[in-house]
């Protein structure tokens, strides 16, 4: 018994020395950390990410989406709940004219009816099922905006308040990072790092300043 499990506890600590933390930081054209942007590691080796979300809410709330920006995986499950007393509509579409891809995300139209007091709200489901950044609107309310990042790739995460997307666990090699955010409308170039065990950190700055959204 000592064998096997000694074998378990030296392939334990081989990993741990193969696999560190990467900390990637997402600036705005000035300087400011921007929150709800994608970050998207590609490895040079396998390892074990966290997986990414398949069941995830979406509320329509005070002529809102809340989150503004979810991450989910290929196949995923969204339920679009309508917290408001009035009609609205979730319009799903392919977002911008590039992605990392250039894949058609798909779409889709979803009618909601307003929240009646002391009633429960109307939630209706839909699937994302290709991989891609997708809008979503109202036909109603042309205010109304949030996306979707369906990744094909668990190796992702959105940027904090402070601009940091956290991965734990990345192999170590070089690994390529990608970054999406809503109002880059043209794809950053890739950068590259090369991690060992330590920490490491790497910084992405964007070519906009994104809007800020209505609270």
């Amino acid at each position: 018994m000592i064998r096997p499990l000694l074998a378990l506890a030296l392939g334990v600590l081989a990993f741990g020395a193969q696999a560190g933390l990467l900390k990637v930081t997402v600036l705005d054209k000035e300087g400011k950390p921007v929150p709800d942007a994608v970050v998207v590691l590609a490895p040079s080796a396998p390892g074990v990410p966290k997986a990414l979300p398949m069941k995830v809410t979406i509320s329509q709330e005070k002529m809102r989406f809340v989150p503004a920006v979810t991450l989910v995986g290929v196949g995923a499950q969204a339920t679009f709940v309508n917290n408001d007393p009035w009609e609205h509509h979730v319009r799903a579409s392919a977002a911008g004219f590039q992605n990392f891809d250039h894949a058609d995300a798909g779409g889709f139209e979803l009618r909601l009816d307003g929240k009646v007091a002391g009633k429960p709200a109307q939630a209706l489901d839909a699937r994302f099922d290709k991989a891609g950044p997708v809008l979503l609107g109202c036909h109603l309310h042309a205010s109304m905006k949030a996306h979707v990042f369906v990744s094909d790739t668990p190796w992702a995460a959105l940027s904090g308040e402070d601009g940091i997307a956290a991965f734990d666990a990345v192999p170590d090699g070089p690994v390529r990072i990608r970054v999406w955010q809503a109002d880059q409308l043209i794809d950053l170039p890739p950068q590259q790092v090369t991690l060992t065990a330590a920490p490491a950190s790497a910084t992405m700055q964007l070519q906009v300043v994104p809007r800020r959204r209505r609270v």
